[in-house]
């Protein structure tokens, strides 16, 4: 199975290589009062996918905080975690029966 992951991770970081190498051309990106950038164009789309994962994260911030503060709450309360299920109450396994 490692091999399947690292033959992918291969494969992944080659195609991405390819599409960098295909897409070096200048690109110019026009800003606001007449400010220009000129930069290749593989440069501009990592930026924008940097930006992209950043906003992403940001917004997933205020939910970490809600859990985290519930499950301080739920620590300092001293309460069993609602998904944990009781081990006298599952079924017993037996392998080849």
């Amino acid at each position: 199975m490692r091999l399947f992951v690292w033959l992918f991770r291969a494969f992944l970081f080659f195609a991405l290589f390819a599409f960098a190498l295909n897409n070096s051309q200048e690109v110019v990106v026009h800003w606001f009062f007449g400010r220009a950038w000129s930069a290749p164009l593989v440069i501009i789309v990592l930026i924008a996918f940097g930006f992209g994962c950043a906003l992403g994260v940001l917004a997933m911030v205020p939910a970490w905080w809600h859990h985290r503060r519930a499950a301080a709450r739920q620590v300092a309360l001293d309460l069993p975690a609602a998904a944990t299920p009781d081990p006298a109450s599952a079924p017993i396994v037996r392998d080849g029966l």
